[in-house]
């Protein structure tokens, strides 16, 4: 990881502490082109772990839970750090999350070629 890219992990992290309650323990993040690429360990709090645990049921709710009010959470906050950090604007989100292995990915997408920026 570049500097940028360590400072926007820091920015993940802080923005999903301060909306979610928790952030993930360790975010690494990759540029490719509009993309800002975020690798996550460790989003679950306990009682999500707990409920990982319980069943199918549980899962499903908790992984619909972890993917679409993300998204939404950074639709109605847009990301306006990131978007300093980067000089580019915040176009879009996409998230997917293994609750098993506690590993969720997140692709940032933006208006500028933020890899070609940041090399």
């Amino acid at each position: 990881m570049n500097k940028v890219e360590a400072e926007f992990s820091n920015l993940v992290k802080a923005f999903r502490k301060r909306h979610m309650g928790k952030g993930p323990s360790v975010i690494r993040t990759t540029f490719c082109k509009h993309w800002a690429i975020c690798e996550m360990e460790g989003n679950l709090s306990p009682v999500e772990r707990f409920i990982v645990s319980g069943g199918t049921d549980g899962k499903q709710l908790l992984r619909g839970a972890r993917t679409e009010m993300v998204k939404e959470l950074y639709r109605s906050h847009p990301p306006v750090e990131m978007e300093a950090l980067l000089g580019a604007k915040f176009v879009e989100l996409f998230v997917d999350i293994d609750l098993e292995k506690d590993f969720a990915m997140s692709v940032f997408v933006f208006d500028q070629d933020i890899q070609r920026k940041f090399s």
